[in-house]
């Protein structure tokens, strides 16, 4: 959680409004309108993208956990 933190505070206050707003969505299941897919090769992970924004989470049937929120680049889907 510590590391969700630290990436929250390098985003632009913009930036970090549009992610409390999307991961508000994702908790409540709300995934209507969202260009959320499915990751290949992994399950019940999932990312919601905005932009240059990634929001990575794992999809469980009590919980959702997020796993990651980046700005897209060439090591944003490695785990």
């Amino acid at each position: 959680m510590e590391k969700l933190v630290k990436v929250l505070r390098k985003l632009s206050p913009k930036e970090r409004y549009v992610v409390e707003l999307l991961v508000s969505k994702i908790i409540k299941r709300d995934l209507a309108g969202l260009d959320c897919k499915k990751l290949r090769g992994l399950k019940n992970i999932l990312r919601v993208r905005k932009g240059n924004l990634r929001i990575i989470f794992e999809f469980g049937s009590r919980e959702i956990r997020i796993l990651a929120i980046e700005r897209r680049s060439e090591n944003t889907y490695k785990f």
